[in-house]
């Protein structure tokens, strides 16, 4: 009884013996859903792949910023893909983490497969 399942031990000795390769990973499939990706310890972020390009940016109109608001910061607006339509995220104002940081404007990457990655913008400075 104890040898008759010998060949779940032996098998994979000998694959490693005769330098037979185990079957190749499975590769994840290209998605349009958003993924939350991080690396240990790190803040994730949310990365979005979209089908196509998105629509020309919309004119926005700036308001005057918040009264008594030093470090107000216009942030414009912007396409986002939400897994199956284009949606406009309008801008806003933020407050600049400090007086000299610049605000590097998010954009969004063509990939060679066609397929489009947003790339978010961040403070700089």
């Amino acid at each position: 009884m104890l040898y008759k399942h010998w060949s779940y031990f032996a098998a994979p000795a000998l694959a490693l013996t005769l330098g037979v390769a185990a079957p190749p990973p499975a590769v994840a499939q290209t998605t349009s859903v958003p993924v939350v990706v991080a690396p240990a310890g790190a803040t994730p972020s949310v990365v979005v792949v979209a089908p196509t390009a998105p629509p020309p940016v919309q004119v926005e109109s700036v308001p005057p910023p918040p009264a008594g608001a030093q470090l107000a910061f216009w942030q414009p607006g912007h396409w986002t893909w939400n897994g199956s339509d284009w949606t406009w995220v309008a801008g806003g104002y933020v407050t600049r983490p400090q007086p000299a940081a610049v605000w590097m404007q998010g954009h969004w990457m063509q990939q060679p497969n066609g397929s489009f990655v947003w790339l978010d913008g961040h403070w700089q400075g």
